[in-house]
């Protein structure tokens, strides 16, 4: 028998809008009333929209994943994507659902906050960002909301999963060296992120490490996108880099193409390594070299992380840092040069 309002008032012995404001968690019902009525709907599991469960429980199983994004920019490049599956795949596997936030601008910035803020319809909250200064993630803390960050985080003391970001930069750079290319250059994402800070602070590392000058000429910021990483490219050939590390795969495809337009041959005249591995990398012509993040893992990780976090099996703050794995291809040279790292 499915039980309607009419039914949980009748059975409770009071009216239809009573149950109603116990159902919305409205303050102007007697607890010995709203215990009543919440009785009733746990013994006949009435839950429209799971509300009422989550008001027997406190949970509503239910995780927010929020990327603060223009709506046009999240599907466009692969990141988001991957990690989104690796999510939805482990909330699954643990009876969650996720509901999906995006879109976000400077003028929207204080408007898209406050509505997540303002729904109480999920039981944590999972977050990509990598901004030097993020106001949503600030907001969050402030609040003191069950959340996870996904990426570097900007401020101390909150939950984060990330990846290496320094370790992988650093090795992509020294294998370059040691493949005895001269002029390294870095294409780097934009200084607003993070992420791309620490691939920065790699690529100084590892030039300082072998004792190597450090050309500020040979470091040109790109924009995470393939056009980006092109017009980086030209700029560095114009300069006369023969090696360049470049902060992403998507810049680094485009790279790879302005190379070819410009009639070098890579590897033979210019080496290149990229970072993400993301599925194109390893069929493009020649197959890139890049630092393998595993983005997919990120997405799961992260996920039961905020779990057991919600289910009190897990201190926090949990800060967690993810390996890199180097992945040698065609682009860096290494099998002109003879050399393996």
């Amino acid at each position: 028998m499915t039980l309607d309002l009419e039914d949980i008032a009748r059975l409770a012995g009071v009216s239809r809008s009573t149950v109603s404001r116990v159902l919305n968690n409205r303050p102007d019902v007697k607890e010995s009333t709203r215990q009543r009525v919440l009785k009733i709907i746990e013994q006949h599991n009435y839950h429209p929209n799971n509300l009422a469960r989550a008001l027997v429980t406190q949970r509503t199983r239910i995780l927010s994943l929020v990327i603060p994004q223009p709506i046009v920019d999240v599907f466009t490049e692969p990141y988001n994507p991957i990690v989104i599956q690796g999510v939805t795949v482990e909330a699954s596997q643990s009876d969650y659902a996720v509901m999906l936030w995006m879109g976000s601008s400077t003028e929207e910035e204080q408007r898209f906050c406050d509505r997540i803020l303002s729904n109480d319809q999920f039981d944590g909250l999972i977050m990509i960002s990598s901004l030097a200064d993020d106001p949503i993630v600030k907001r969050l803390a402030q609040a003191h909301f069950p959340f996870l960050l996904l990426g570097p985080p900007p401020v101390e003391g909150i939950n984060f999963i990330n990846t290496d970001n320094f370790g992988g930069a650093r090795e992509a750079v020294l294998h370059l060296i040691d493949l005895d290319w001269q002029r390294i250059g870095m294409i780097t994402g934009p200084e607003t992120l993070l992420a791309a800070r620490d691939r920065l602070a790699g690529y100084y590392d590892a030039m300082q490490a072998a004792g190597r000058l450090i050309d500020p000429a040979l470091v040109v910021e790109g924009g995470y996108g393939e056009a980006a990483g092109y017009q980086a490219m030209l700029t560095l050939i114009d300069r006369g880099a023969d090696a360049v590390f470049v902060s992403s795969d998507v810049m680094a495809l485009g790279a790879l193409r302005a190379a070819q337009d410009s009639g070098r041959r890579v590897p033979d005249d210019l080496g290149i390594v990229g970072f993400d591995d993301i599925p194109s990398a390893a069929t493009s012509s020649p197959a890139l070299t890049t630092v393998h993040q595993p983005i997919q893992d990120l997405g799961g990780v992260a996920t039961r992380t905020l779990i057991n976090i919600l289910d009190g099996s897990l201190e926090e703050p949990h800060q967690e840092i993810l390996p890199t794995e180097l992945i040698v291809r065609e682009t860096c040279g290494a099998s002109r040069k003879g050399s393996q790292h």
